[in-house]
């Protein structure tokens, strides 16, 4: 570390009023959050968020909430009540950002929606996240990572080729909201600067996941077929893929020519770099049985320690296969630190995954804790909306917040 140690992030100073839960628009105002904005959560009594509840829980807190909540502020506001809207109106009309994943309407139906926050603060950035967006036959419809892989085509053409699809282990069809989101987000800031207003973003998750089809759509759209499904292995290059080791497996990755050269002299058969066989991508591709088994019967004779060894030596893309706990102490990212220990107001001392940009020559503080259900409520209420005391505990005492 270097510099102000107290430097939150180059989004200092940004304010963020953020009506998301579960996943999709909590992984969006995160991502502002690591950023150094200062972002207020707004929580319903009772429960808040409902991934509070979503077990494991320890000591009452949800392993799930913990994980996209990470230096947020929580502040409990019922929006049933006209003095709850009133309070959650006059915090945008002091913040930057605000961030919702409610469906299509529900913001309109509160009065919350852009065209009445636009009203209240002109300069306020409108980021709405939903599964289809705010057009289109499908906005009203609910949807759920798993909906949105089937729907963008990810999900077919992930699996083994004799099996059915398989989704994503990692649940990328919420997640692309907590990219495109802050994107957007970051995006209207920079031209608010020249126009001095804000903009309404509408943030769909099928779309994000469309476009993240990259090549593959181009793919399809040479081929005018559908990409089958090809396992862990690439549909064009090879060898690429999973390769059996003496013990366990091991990933193998051949991008280029000059890396095809490589795994050959790896595995002990430079005569294989200009056989006519199999010296062309096209070619290994049409081989690519022929090509994944002369790779296998040398990768199965030795342990993944040892390929790790040898395909190292030859600067061969590879990789063990790590577990989660295993790629979390693993040196490079023990290195990068990219787990830290912060304190969390329940549970004390606890491990959460640290931000994932840094900046060169700048201090990398531990991001806060994952805030307690209402725990900065009085903060907002007397630092950002100056209310005082008394009108705090009168709030209190009639169930507004909480």
């Amino acid at each position: 570390m270097s510099g102000d140690e107290s430097w939150a992030g180059p989004l200092a100073g940004v304010r963020v009023i953020d009506f998301t839960r579960v996943l999709a628009g909590p992984a969006a105002s995160l991502a502002l959050a690591d950023m150094g904005a200062e972002v207020f959560k707004i929580e319903p009594p009772g429960t808040g968020d409902e991934t509070r509840t979503f077990p494991p829980t320890r000591d009452g807190e949800s392993h799930y909430y913990l994980a996209v909540n990470r230096g947020k502020k929580s502040i409990v506001v019922d929006l049933k009540s006209e003095e709850g809207l009133a309070l959650v109106r006059d915090l945008a009309a002091k913040c930057d950002v605000l961030v919702e994943n409610y469906r299509p309407g529900v913001m309109d139906r509160l009065g919350l929606g852009y065209e009445a926050m636009k009203a209240i603060n002109p300069r306020l950035i409108y980021c709405s996240i939903s599964g289809y967006g705010h057009t289109g036959p499908l906005k009203d419809r609910p949807s759920f990572d798993i909906v949105l892989q089937a729907m963008s085509g990810a999900l077919s053409m992930n699996g083994e080729p004799d099996g059915l699809p398989t989704k994503l282990g990692i649940p990328l069809g919420d997640l692309v909201g907590g990219i495109n989101g802050p994107i957007g987000i970051l995006s209207a800031l920079y031209e608010r600067e020249r126009t001095g207003v804000g903009r309404h973003i509408d943030v769909s998750l099928m779309d994000g996941l469309i476009g993240m089809l990259g090549y593959i759509a181009q793919l399809a759209f040479f081929n005018g077929t559908d990409p089958s499904r090809v396992g862990s292995q690439h549909p064009n290059l090879v060898p690429y893929g999973i390769f059996p080791a003496r013990e366990g497996s091991i990933v193998v990755a051949c991008l280029t020519p000059g890396f095809w050269s490589r795994i050959c002299r790896s595995i002990d058969r430079p005569e294989l770099i200009e056989d006519p066989r199999y010296d062309t991508l096209e070619k290994r591709r049409d081989a690519r049985a022929e090509v994944n088994a002369i790779v296998s019967a040398f990768t199965e004779r030795y342990s993944v320690d040892e390929l790790v060894a040898i395909f190292t030596a030859h600067e061969v893309p590879h990789a063990p296969i790590l577990g989660v706990s295993e790629a979390l102490a693993q040196p490079q990212a023990v290195e990068r630190e990219m787990v830290v220990e912060t304190q969390h107001k329940t549970l004390g001392p606890i491990p959460i995954v640290n931000r994932p940009i840094r900046f060169t020559d700048a201090p990398q503080p531990v991001p806060t804790a994952p805030p307690v259900l209402g725990e900065h409520t009085d903060f907002i209420l007397e630092d950002v909306l100056d209310l005082s005391p008394e009108r705090i505990a009168a709030l209190r005492a009639s169930g507004v917040v909480a």
